[in-house]
């Protein structure tokens, strides 16, 4: 292992990756000269091989999506890592922590390094960026009153809105909700991972608003 990862054991360590560049090297301020020489094994795309993290940033600014999300941190729950990693799947532009500020980030696999996180103290605090942002709030919860979100025109710039593993959102975030919406399942289980119901609702925006 290295000293690196031996320090800091979410730090990005991949059996996939590239060796030190070979060649001229490149003449271009993205990259980063220390894994030139000694190799990048970051779980990036390639596109992003050998560049700097600062780079990698400001170029996901220029293509992030118009959805936020949103989780509630009451619980200090494991989910929310997870979470955080699928939104930079999606290409979500903001992910907000509301409640805690301490999260466990080993399950976003340090991807947190390239998502712009924010954090709230509370449900309205929260509930006032999103107006002051103009973004309606749809809410993720198999509550009385949703709509399956099989059925939903999601708004193309909002935020999605999840709750705790287990009690799920607060009475609050839902009464600050514009929509609930809630996954459909045929099983016999009351409700979802948290976190696989993120990666859903997130992959739904997805199929409503970009083109392939």
């Amino acid at each position: 292992m290295d000293p690196e990862h031996a320090a800091n054991p979410t730090a990005e360590l991949t059996t996939h990756g590239v060796g030190p560049w070979q060649g001229e090297l490149p003449d271009d301020p993205r990259f980063d000269p220390d894994l030139l020489a000694h190799g990048d094994t970051r779980n990036v795309i390639d596109r992003y091989r050998y560049w700097r993290m600062e780079a990698i940033v400001a170029d996901l600014d220029e293509h992030r999506h118009p959805f936020h999300v949103a989780i509630e941190n009451w619980q200090h729950d494991m989910n929310i890592g997870s979470i955080v990693r699928s939104a930079n799947a999606f290409g979500a532009d903001t992910v907000h922590i509301i409640g805690r500020r301490r999260w466990n980030k080993r399950g976003a696999m340090v991807t947190d390094r390239y998502q712009h996180v924010v954090h709230h103290d509370d449900v309205a605090d929260f509930v006032a960026w999103a107006h002051e942002s103009s973004l309606p709030i749809i809410a993720i919860d198999n509550v009385p009153g949703s709509v399956i979100i099989e059925t939903f025109a999601i708004p193309r710039e909002c935020v999605l809105l999840f709750g705790q593993e287990g009690p799920g959102l607060s009475d609050a975030a839902i009464a600050a909700s514009d929509a609930v919406v809630e996954i459909s399942q045929f099983g016999s289980t009351r409700s979802i991972n948290a976190s696989a119901a993120a990666a859903v609702a997130m992959h739904t925006w997805i199929t409503q608003h970009v083109a392939f």
